[in-house]
């Protein structure tokens, strides 16, 4: 899994959330997507890496500029009570 972060500029409110939110799930298939403006980012976590090029391109279509892209590797959080499923 791999988590991707990404600086977005122009997001106002969380309707301006949303609409990045639907971009990045139109484009691509994702686990979990979620933007803050008032961080300016937006977290995705996905199966694999996500195509740089793509997702500048699908967030940009919606008005807001990309000021960066980062990926990392990640792990799902284990629940509370995963130590009984062994």
């Amino acid at each position: 899994m791999t988590k991707t972060t990404v600086k977005v500029d122009g997001m106002m409110c969380g309707m301006c959330e949303s609409h990045v939110n639907d971009a990045v799930r139109k484009a691509f298939q994702v686990d979990k997507v979620s933007s803050s403006h008032s961080k300016g980012e937006t977290v995705i976590i996905s199966d694999g890496p996500l195509d740089e090029g793509t997702l500048k391109t699908a967030i940009s279509a919606t008005g807001y500029e990309v000021k960066g892209i980062s990926s990392e590797p990640y792990e799902k959080k284990k629940g509370l009570f995963s130590f009984f499923h062994k």
